[in-house]
Protein backbone atom coordinates (compact mmCIF):
# COMPACT_ATOMS: atom_id res chain seq x y z
CA UNK A 1 0.00 0.00 0.00
CA UNK A 2 1.18 3.42 -1.05
CA UNK A 3 2.72 5.77 1.78
CA UNK A 4 -0.01 7.71 3.11
CA UNK A 5 1.25 11.31 3.86
CA UNK A 6 0.37 13.31 7.30
CA UNK A 7 -2.37 15.57 6.06
CA UNK A 8 -0.64 18.96 7.33
CA UNK A 9 2.31 18.06 5.00
CA UNK A 10 2.76 21.46 3.11
CA UNK A 11 5.57 19.22 0.46
CA UNK A 12 4.51 19.99 -2.79
CA UNK A 13 6.03 16.85 -4.05
CA UNK A 14 3.55 14.68 -2.12
CA UNK A 15 1.65 12.81 -4.39
CA UNK A 16 -1.65 12.33 -2.95
CA UNK A 17 -3.78 9.47 -3.65
CA UNK A 18 -7.48 10.06 -5.10
CA UNK A 19 -9.19 8.72 -2.02
CA UNK A 20 -6.85 11.25 -0.07
CA UNK A 21 -8.89 14.42 -2.03
CA UNK A 22 -12.38 12.29 -1.93
CA UNK A 23 -11.93 12.21 2.27
CA UNK A 24 -10.70 15.93 2.16
CA UNK A 25 -14.02 16.80 0.27
CA UNK A 26 -16.59 14.67 2.74
CA UNK A 27 -15.21 15.91 5.72
CA UNK A 28 -15.27 19.96 4.05
CA UNK A 29 -18.82 18.95 3.14
CA UNK A 30 -19.70 17.93 6.37
CA UNK A 31 -17.66 20.71 8.21
CA UNK A 32 -19.70 23.01 6.28
CA UNK A 33 -23.45 21.65 6.34
CA UNK A 34 -23.19 19.17 9.60
CA UNK A 35 -27.07 18.32 8.88
CA UNK A 36 -26.30 16.24 5.50
CA UNK A 37 -24.16 13.67 8.00
CA UNK A 38 -27.46 11.68 7.77
CA UNK A 39 -26.61 11.00 4.04
CA UNK A 40 -23.39 9.61 4.55
CA UNK A 41 -23.89 6.04 5.15
CA UNK A 42 -21.28 3.02 5.24
CA UNK A 43 -18.85 5.33 6.62
CA UNK A 44 -17.08 4.97 9.88
CA UNK A 45 -14.02 6.24 11.49
CA UNK A 46 -11.95 3.14 10.38
CA UNK A 47 -12.64 3.90 6.76
CA UNK A 48 -10.03 6.88 6.52
CA UNK A 49 -6.82 6.25 5.28
CA UNK A 50 -5.46 8.72 8.34
CA UNK A 51 -5.72 9.16 11.70
CA UNK A 52 -6.26 12.53 11.35
CA UNK A 53 -9.39 12.28 9.13
CA UNK A 54 -10.89 9.44 11.18
CA UNK A 55 -10.65 11.72 13.98
CA UNK A 56 -12.18 14.39 12.48
CA UNK A 57 -15.42 12.28 11.14
CA UNK A 58 -15.34 10.69 14.98
CA UNK A 59 -15.82 13.94 16.26
CA UNK A 60 -18.37 15.07 13.68
CA UNK A 61 -20.00 12.36 14.55
CA UNK A 62 -20.39 12.40 18.40
CA UNK A 63 -20.65 15.95 18.99
CA UNK A 64 -25.02 17.37 18.15
CA UNK A 65 -25.31 19.14 15.02
CA UNK A 66 -24.75 22.92 15.40
CA UNK A 67 -28.36 25.64 14.20
CA UNK A 68 -27.44 25.84 10.34
CA UNK A 69 -28.41 29.49 11.07
CA UNK A 70 -26.06 30.06 13.84
CA UNK A 71 -23.21 27.78 12.58
CA UNK A 72 -23.12 30.00 9.72
CA UNK A 73 -22.63 33.08 11.71
CA UNK A 74 -20.00 31.81 14.23
CA UNK A 75 -17.34 28.46 14.06
CA UNK A 76 -18.22 27.66 17.64
CA UNK A 77 -19.13 24.04 16.07
CA UNK A 78 -15.63 23.89 13.96
CA UNK A 79 -14.00 24.65 17.37
CA UNK A 80 -15.84 22.21 19.21
CA UNK A 81 -14.63 19.30 16.64
CA UNK A 82 -11.07 20.56 16.74
CA UNK A 83 -11.17 20.34 20.26
CA UNK A 84 -12.70 16.59 20.16
CA UNK A 85 -10.46 15.56 17.61
CA UNK A 86 -7.03 16.44 18.79
CA UNK A 87 -8.12 13.92 21.26
CA UNK A 88 -7.13 11.32 18.81
CA UNK A 89 -4.71 13.11 16.98
CA UNK A 90 -2.08 15.31 18.57
CA UNK A 91 -0.72 16.67 15.24
CA UNK A 92 -3.90 18.24 14.01
CA UNK A 93 -3.79 21.38 13.51
CA UNK A 94 -7.20 23.88 13.04
CA UNK A 95 -5.90 25.63 10.05
CA UNK A 96 -6.37 22.26 8.29
CA UNK A 97 -9.56 22.24 9.37
CA UNK A 98 -10.51 25.13 7.43
CA UNK A 99 -8.35 23.69 4.51
CA UNK A 100 -11.25 20.99 4.73
CA UNK A 101 -13.99 23.59 4.31
CA UNK A 102 -12.03 25.52 1.19
CA UNK A 103 -11.40 22.10 -0.53
CA UNK A 104 -14.93 21.23 -0.66
CA UNK A 105 -16.10 21.56 -3.67
CA UNK A 106 -19.99 20.68 -3.24
CA UNK A 107 -21.17 19.95 -0.33
CA UNK A 108 -24.39 18.18 -1.89
CA UNK A 109 -21.66 16.03 -2.68
CA UNK A 110 -21.39 14.17 0.12
CA UNK A 111 -23.01 10.96 -0.54
CA UNK A 112 -21.07 10.18 -3.39
CA UNK A 113 -17.37 11.37 -1.85
CA UNK A 114 -18.63 8.94 1.00
CA UNK A 115 -19.32 6.05 -1.70
CA UNK A 116 -15.66 6.78 -2.52
CA UNK A 117 -14.36 6.39 0.35
CA UNK A 118 -16.42 3.39 1.06
CA UNK A 119 -15.06 1.61 -1.79
CA UNK A 120 -11.21 2.31 -1.06
CA UNK A 121 -11.79 1.07 2.63
CA UNK A 122 -13.14 -2.19 1.40
CA UNK A 123 -9.74 -2.54 -1.17
CA UNK A 124 -7.84 -1.76 1.72
CA UNK A 125 -9.76 -4.26 3.85
CA UNK A 126 -9.44 -6.62 0.41
CA UNK A 127 -5.82 -6.75 0.49
CA UNK A 128 -4.70 -6.92 3.98
CA UNK A 129 -7.09 -10.39 3.87
CA UNK A 130 -5.46 -11.57 1.07
CA UNK A 131 -2.25 -10.59 2.12
CA UNK A 132 -2.78 -12.51 5.57
CA UNK A 133 -3.98 -15.63 3.46
CA UNK A 134 -0.68 -15.61 1.03
CA UNK A 135 1.14 -15.61 4.51
CA UNK A 136 -0.42 -18.12 6.27
CA UNK A 137 -0.03 -20.63 3.69
CA UNK A 138 3.30 -20.67 3.45
CA UNK A 139 4.37 -20.42 7.47
CA UNK A 140 5.82 -24.14 8.29
CA UNK A 141 5.95 -23.68 11.61
CA UNK A 142 2.17 -23.92 12.38
CA UNK A 143 0.87 -27.14 13.87
CA UNK A 144 -2.13 -27.42 11.75
CA UNK A 145 -1.16 -25.25 8.34
CA UNK A 146 -3.82 -26.62 6.60
CA UNK A 147 -6.84 -25.45 9.08
CA UNK A 148 -4.97 -22.32 9.50
CA UNK A 149 -5.08 -21.66 5.95
CA UNK A 150 -8.26 -22.50 5.22
CA UNK A 151 -9.88 -20.74 8.37
CA UNK A 152 -7.93 -17.11 6.75
CA UNK A 153 -10.07 -18.46 3.27
CA UNK A 154 -12.90 -18.64 5.00
CA UNK A 155 -12.22 -14.74 6.52
CA UNK A 156 -11.15 -13.31 3.15
CA UNK A 157 -14.36 -14.97 1.68
CA UNK A 158 -16.01 -12.97 4.38
CA UNK A 159 -14.52 -9.75 3.34
CA UNK A 160 -15.57 -10.76 -0.27
CA UNK A 161 -18.93 -11.13 0.82
CA UNK A 162 -19.41 -7.72 2.41
CA UNK A 163 -17.76 -5.97 -0.40
CA UNK A 164 -20.43 -7.63 -3.06
CA UNK A 165 -22.83 -6.54 -0.70
CA UNK A 166 -22.41 -2.87 -1.20
CA UNK A 167 -21.31 -3.30 -4.16
CA UNK A 168 -23.27 -6.01 -6.28
CA UNK A 169 -20.72 -7.21 -9.46
CA UNK A 170 -22.37 -6.33 -12.93
CA UNK A 171 -22.32 -8.85 -15.11
CA UNK A 172 -19.12 -9.27 -17.05
CA UNK A 173 -16.51 -7.22 -14.82
CA UNK A 174 -13.71 -8.95 -14.37
CA UNK A 175 -10.55 -7.39 -13.61
CA UNK A 176 -7.89 -6.52 -16.04
CA UNK A 177 -4.80 -7.17 -13.49
CA UNK A 178 -2.64 -9.72 -15.25
CA UNK A 179 -2.78 -13.00 -13.19
CA UNK A 180 0.72 -13.42 -11.10
CA UNK A 181 2.66 -16.26 -12.13
CA UNK A 182 2.53 -19.38 -9.45
CA UNK A 183 5.44 -19.89 -7.75
CA UNK A 184 7.96 -22.63 -8.65
CA UNK A 185 7.73 -25.54 -6.00
CA UNK A 186 10.82 -27.92 -6.94
CA UNK A 187 11.14 -28.89 -3.36
CA UNK A 188 13.53 -32.30 -3.21
CA UNK A 189 10.94 -33.06 -0.21
CA UNK A 190 8.13 -33.07 -2.29
CA UNK A 191 9.66 -34.57 -5.12
CA UNK A 192 10.27 -37.71 -3.31
CA UNK A 193 7.03 -38.04 -1.68
CA UNK A 194 5.86 -38.33 -5.46
CA UNK A 195 8.04 -40.79 -6.45
CA UNK A 196 7.38 -42.88 -3.60
CA UNK A 197 3.71 -42.66 -4.40
CA UNK A 198 3.71 -43.92 -7.94
CA UNK A 199 6.25 -46.98 -6.27
CA UNK A 200 3.70 -47.25 -4.30
CA UNK A 201 0.35 -47.56 -6.10
CA UNK A 202 2.19 -49.33 -8.32
CA UNK A 203 2.83 -52.11 -6.71
CA UNK A 204 -0.81 -51.44 -5.08
CA UNK A 205 -3.15 -50.55 -8.51
CA UNK A 206 -6.15 -50.72 -6.13
CA UNK A 207 -5.82 -47.80 -3.80
CA UNK A 208 -5.94 -46.03 -7.19
CA UNK A 209 -9.61 -46.39 -7.39
CA UNK A 210 -9.96 -45.16 -4.19
CA UNK A 211 -7.66 -41.94 -4.56
CA UNK A 212 -10.20 -39.87 -7.72
CA UNK A 213 -8.99 -36.93 -5.30
CA UNK A 214 -5.58 -36.47 -6.09
CA UNK A 215 -5.33 -34.79 -9.52
CA UNK A 216 -2.27 -34.41 -11.95
CA UNK A 217 -2.41 -30.78 -11.03
CA UNK A 218 -0.96 -31.23 -8.13
CA UNK A 219 2.24 -32.83 -8.89
CA UNK A 220 5.06 -30.56 -8.29
CA UNK A 221 6.68 -32.30 -11.36
CA UNK A 222 5.64 -32.69 -15.17
CA UNK A 223 6.47 -36.27 -15.05
CA UNK A 224 5.30 -37.10 -12.08
CA UNK A 225 1.75 -35.89 -13.09
CA UNK A 226 2.22 -37.99 -16.75
CA UNK A 227 3.05 -41.30 -14.63
CA UNK A 228 0.07 -40.42 -12.49
CA UNK A 229 -2.32 -40.04 -15.51
CA UNK A 230 -0.73 -43.47 -16.74
CA UNK A 231 -1.95 -45.46 -13.48
CA UNK A 232 -5.13 -43.67 -13.52
CA UNK A 233 -5.84 -44.54 -17.13
CA UNK A 234 -4.32 -48.70 -16.69
CA UNK A 235 -6.69 -49.14 -13.71
CA UNK A 236 -9.28 -47.48 -15.42
CA UNK A 237 -9.39 -50.19 -18.23
CA UNK A 238 -10.35 -52.41 -15.20
CA UNK A 239 -8.96 -55.70 -17.08
CA UNK A 240 -5.42 -53.81 -18.16
CA UNK A 241 -2.18 -55.26 -16.13
CA UNK A 242 -0.54 -52.81 -13.50
CA UNK A 243 3.60 -53.24 -13.17
CA UNK A 244 6.22 -50.86 -13.84
CA UNK A 245 7.08 -52.59 -17.30
CA UNK A 246 2.96 -51.58 -18.36
CA UNK A 247 3.03 -48.06 -17.05
CA UNK A 248 6.57 -47.85 -18.95
CA UNK A 249 4.52 -49.03 -21.53
CA UNK A 250 1.70 -46.47 -21.27
CA UNK A 251 4.08 -43.76 -20.83
CA UNK A 252 6.00 -43.89 -23.67
CA UNK A 253 2.50 -43.86 -26.09
CA UNK A 254 1.93 -40.46 -23.84
CA UNK A 255 5.45 -39.01 -25.16
CA UNK A 256 6.69 -39.16 -21.45
CA UNK A 257 9.73 -40.75 -22.61
CA UNK A 258 10.26 -38.41 -25.65
CA UNK A 259 11.89 -35.29 -23.20
CA UNK A 260 11.94 -37.33 -20.08
CA UNK A 261 14.45 -39.85 -18.46
CA UNK A 262 15.13 -43.14 -19.90
CA UNK A 263 13.46 -46.20 -19.70
CA UNK A 264 15.65 -47.63 -16.70
CA UNK A 265 15.63 -44.75 -14.69
CA UNK A 266 11.88 -44.63 -14.52
CA UNK A 267 11.22 -48.15 -13.71
CA UNK A 268 13.24 -47.25 -10.88
CA UNK A 269 11.39 -44.48 -10.03
CA UNK A 270 8.67 -47.15 -10.01
CA UNK A 271 10.17 -49.89 -8.39
CA UNK A 272 10.62 -48.76 -4.56
CA UNK A 273 6.91 -48.74 -2.86
CA UNK A 274 7.32 -47.80 1.03
CA UNK A 275 4.53 -47.12 2.92
CA UNK A 276 0.31 -46.61 2.12
CA UNK A 277 -0.46 -44.49 -1.25
CA UNK A 278 -2.98 -42.84 0.90
CA UNK A 279 -0.94 -41.54 3.00
CA UNK A 280 2.00 -39.97 0.07
CA UNK A 281 -1.06 -39.05 -1.63
CA UNK A 282 -2.32 -36.78 1.36
CA UNK A 283 0.77 -35.32 1.84
CA UNK A 284 1.07 -34.06 -1.92
CA UNK A 285 -2.68 -32.86 -2.23
CA UNK A 286 -1.58 -31.00 1.07
CA UNK A 287 1.26 -29.30 -0.39
CA UNK A 288 -1.01 -28.34 -3.71
CA UNK A 289 -3.37 -27.13 -1.44
CA UNK A 290 -1.51 -24.40 0.38
CA UNK A 291 0.34 -23.51 -2.82
CA UNK A 292 -3.12 -22.82 -4.32
CA UNK A 293 -4.24 -21.13 -0.98
CA UNK A 294 -0.75 -18.98 -1.48
CA UNK A 295 -1.48 -18.14 -5.26
CA UNK A 296 -5.01 -17.07 -4.34
CA UNK A 297 -3.86 -14.72 -1.51
CA UNK A 298 -1.45 -13.30 -4.07
CA UNK A 299 -3.87 -12.87 -6.84
CA UNK A 300 -6.90 -11.35 -4.89
CA UNK A 301 -3.57 -8.93 -3.60
CA UNK A 302 -2.92 -8.01 -7.28
CA UNK A 303 -6.46 -7.04 -7.99
CA UNK A 304 -6.55 -5.02 -4.89
CA UNK A 305 -3.57 -3.40 -5.56
CA UNK A 306 -4.52 -2.12 -9.12
CA UNK A 307 -5.90 1.02 -8.67
CA UNK A 308 -7.87 0.86 -12.11
CA UNK A 309 -9.82 -2.06 -10.43
CA UNK A 310 -13.32 -1.28 -9.59
CA UNK A 311 -14.99 -2.79 -6.14
CA UNK A 312 -17.39 -4.93 -9.05
CA UNK A 313 -14.53 -6.22 -10.57
CA UNK A 314 -12.77 -6.81 -7.15
CA UNK A 315 -15.96 -9.06 -6.32
CA UNK A 316 -15.83 -10.74 -9.44
CA UNK A 317 -12.46 -11.54 -9.41
CA UNK A 318 -11.63 -12.50 -6.23
CA UNK A 319 -14.31 -15.13 -6.45
CA UNK A 320 -13.49 -16.69 -9.02
CA UNK A 321 -9.77 -17.33 -7.33
CA UNK A 322 -11.72 -18.69 -4.06
CA UNK A 323 -13.41 -20.93 -6.66
CA UNK A 324 -9.98 -22.96 -7.74
CA UNK A 325 -8.96 -22.82 -3.78
CA UNK A 326 -12.87 -24.31 -3.05
CA UNK A 327 -12.10 -27.38 -5.55
CA UNK A 328 -8.68 -28.42 -3.67
CA UNK A 329 -10.61 -28.09 -0.47
CA UNK A 330 -13.49 -30.38 -1.82
CA UNK A 331 -10.73 -32.35 -3.18
CA UNK A 332 -9.08 -32.43 0.14
CA UNK A 333 -12.21 -33.34 2.48
CA UNK A 334 -12.78 -36.08 1.07
CA UNK A 335 -9.29 -37.67 0.93
CA UNK A 336 -9.52 -36.74 4.85
CA UNK A 337 -12.91 -37.96 5.53
CA UNK A 338 -12.62 -41.54 6.74
CA UNK A 339 -14.84 -44.00 4.43
CA UNK A 340 -16.82 -45.70 7.46
CA UNK A 341 -18.37 -42.51 7.59
CA UNK A 342 -21.04 -43.59 4.40
CA UNK A 343 -20.64 -47.25 5.24
CA UNK A 344 -24.93 -46.64 7.34
CA UNK A 345 -26.21 -45.03 3.98
CA UNK A 346 -25.13 -48.33 1.83
CA UNK A 347 -26.21 -50.42 4.59
CA UNK A 348 -29.22 -48.70 4.90
CA UNK A 349 -30.25 -49.38 1.35
CA UNK A 350 -29.00 -52.77 1.25
CA UNK A 351 -31.79 -53.81 4.15
CA UNK A 352 -34.64 -51.99 2.14
CA UNK A 353 -33.88 -53.79 -1.00
CA UNK A 354 -33.16 -57.40 0.59
CA UNK A 355 -35.63 -60.24 0.79
CA UNK A 356 -37.71 -60.02 3.87
CA UNK A 357 -35.79 -62.55 6.98
CA UNK A 358 -38.01 -65.78 8.15
CA UNK A 359 -39.77 -65.99 11.38
CA UNK A 360 -39.48 -67.53 14.46
CA UNK A 361 -40.34 -71.37 14.06
CA UNK A 362 -44.03 -71.95 14.95
CA UNK A 363 -44.42 -74.01 17.85
CA UNK A 364 -47.45 -75.19 16.82
CA UNK A 365 -48.89 -76.50 13.37
CA UNK A 366 -50.70 -73.82 11.07
CA UNK A 367 -54.21 -72.97 10.79
CA UNK A 368 -56.33 -74.96 8.65
CA UNK A 369 -56.66 -72.95 5.49
CA UNK A 370 -60.56 -71.89 5.25
CA UNK A 371 -62.12 -72.90 2.17
CA UNK A 372 -63.08 -69.47 0.14
CA UNK A 373 -66.60 -68.62 0.77
CA UNK A 374 -69.13 -68.72 -2.35
CA UNK A 375 -69.99 -65.47 -3.79
CA UNK A 376 -72.61 -63.93 -3.63
CA UNK A 377 -75.14 -64.07 -6.47
CA UNK A 378 -75.82 -60.43 -8.14
CA UNK A 379 -78.52 -59.37 -9.80
CA UNK A 380 -79.34 -60.78 -13.34
CA UNK A 381 -78.94 -59.17 -16.18
CA UNK A 382 -81.96 -58.01 -17.73
CA UNK A 383 -83.18 -60.65 -20.45
CA UNK A 384 -82.25 -63.46 -18.20
CA UNK A 385 -84.75 -61.84 -15.92
CA UNK A 386 -87.58 -61.58 -18.56
CA UNK A 387 -86.82 -65.26 -19.07
CA UNK A 388 -87.06 -65.91 -15.44
CA UNK A 389 -90.38 -64.04 -15.26
CA UNK A 390 -92.14 -66.05 -18.14
CA UNK A 391 -91.59 -69.17 -16.50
Amino acid sequence: MPRTPNPDEDDVDVIWPPVFHAEQALLGALLLEPQRRGEVTGVVAESFSTTAHGAVFAAIRSLPAPDPVEHARHPTWLAQVFTAATDQARGLSAAYLHRLVQVCPAPHHAPAYARMVEAEHARRRLRAAAQKLAHTSRDISLPRPVATALAEADALAAVVDDLAARFPPHAGSLPRTPEPPRAAAREEAAAEEERLLLATTTAHPGSVEEMRWLAPGDFTHPLHAGLWQCLTALTGRGTAPVDPVTVLWEAQHRGLLNTGPEPRELLEILGGPAGSPEHWGERILQRSLLATAHHTGHRIQAYADDPASTPYQLVTGSRRALADLTAARTRWQHATTPQRANRPTRARSTRATAAPRAGPPRTTPPPAARDPAPPVPGPLPRAAARREHRT
